[in-house]
């Protein structure tokens, strides 16, 4: 599928998913995500693959444990209140090493909230969501098309690093609709999945498992984890910069906020205001090298966001007190415009010395 066609965002991350060999999908209905399960009932048949709505996000990500232990490529979708409910399972998917998709089209909350786009499920993600100490590969497309790109990136980590990866996306780019291309994205090589439960003639039996009894495992396996999540924080990084070098202010956003705020630079360029802005695409592992790097010379960094602030932890921990940082946000479904983020550029622009 190499042509360029009008896709809405739900349905084109599934289309995504089987080009990239989803075996088997798991799913809950849930508002705004609703098109991927309805897509999935009607393309994972035809393709003989397995789809199943399940009574509930609890049975989906447990469907998931199982068929990742199979070494099947396996995904399941819902919005915020449903991956609350499956933040169990993720932990167990991580405490068990079990290669796995799973996509968040972000509502606004807590609680039920509304269906509007938010992005209030930042610190859920990238702090891994669940008990212990793990973490999950977090991707935050800004379009259709990357959300298209990003699919088969998320299920090659996935088998690379056998992690749990969270597509986290908001309810604007999952319901918008914009041209894709379906390109075949060369894959990774991939190590064999000899863990897998396949079946134990000839060979010892695998065993796959997050519970770990014996004085000192947890421990260990723990220490194991990390070892891996520093690999993928070494190895992983993602994000795109525009206007860095010489800009004198710097605004960090990500997924539809992003776009919002490329509009508002390019407004503040003509002005002759001195901005660029940097776009994590990884969200955990976070690109706290390049901004610390963007930090080196004197800049102000405003962090724009659909939630009361989250990542602008992040960015902070990152300038590490070098420059001020600035926080604008809209939470529970309010998304800012252009102008109300350009507005915040000038006034940084006019009162620099009263940032803090």
């Amino acid at each position: 599928m190499s042509e360029r066609i009008l896709m809405c965002g739900n349905e084109a991350l599934a289309e995504s998913a089987i080009i990239a060999g989803l075996d088997a999908y798991f799913g809950y209905p849930i508002t705004p995500q609703n098109e991927i399960p309805e897509y999935m009932s009607k393309r994972m048949p035809e393709e003989g693959r397995v789809f199943l709505q399940c009574e509930s996000e609890l049975a989906s990500i447990n469907m998931v444990y199982g068929a990742a232990a199979t070494g099947k490529r396996v995904m399941t979708t819902s919005s915020s209140p449903g991956i609350s409910l499956m933040q169990e399972g993720i932990s167990y998917l991580a405490g068990a090493e079990l290669p796995s998709v799973i996509v968040n089209i972000m509502r606004g909350g807590p609680g039920l909230g509304n269906i509007a786009p938010a992005q209030g499920d930042y610190f859920q993600a990238t702090r891994g969501g669940g008990h212990g100490d793990y973490r999950t590969i977090v991707l935050g497309p800004s379009s259709v098309q990357e959300l298209v790109d990003c699919m088969p990136l998320a299920f090659d980590l996935a088998d690379q690093y056998r992690i749990p990866v969270l597509v986290l996306a908001d309810g604007i780019i999952g319901q918008m609709m914009e041209p894709v291309v379906f390109n075949k994205k060369p894959r990774r090589k991939l190590p064999p999945k000899d863990w897998a439960l396949t079946g134990a003639d000839g060979r010892e039996q695998n065993i796959v498992r997050s519970l770990w009894l014996k004085e000192g495992a947890v421990e260990q396996h723990n220490y194991d984890l990390q070892a891996k999540y520093r690999e993928i924080e070494k190895n992983e990084v993602l994000c795109e910069q525009y206007e860095v070098d010489d800009a004198e202010i710097v605004v960090i956003a990500y997924g539809i906020a992003a776009r919002i705020v490329q509009g508002a630079v390019n407004k503040a360029r003509q002005e002759g205001i001195k901005v660029g802005w940097i776009r994590p695409i990884t969200l955990w592992p976070f690109p706290t090298e390049q901004i610390s790097k963007a930090a080196k010379d004197f800049k102000i960094f405003l962090t724009i966001e659909l939630s009361c602030g989250q990542m602008v932890d992040d960015v902070k921990l990152a300038v590490a007190g070098k420059v001020p940082v600035q926080f604008y946000g809209r939470p529970g479904g309010g998304v800012p415009t252009v102008e109300q983020v350009l507005d915040k550029i000038r006034q940084l622009t006019l009162r620099q010395e009263n940032v803090i």
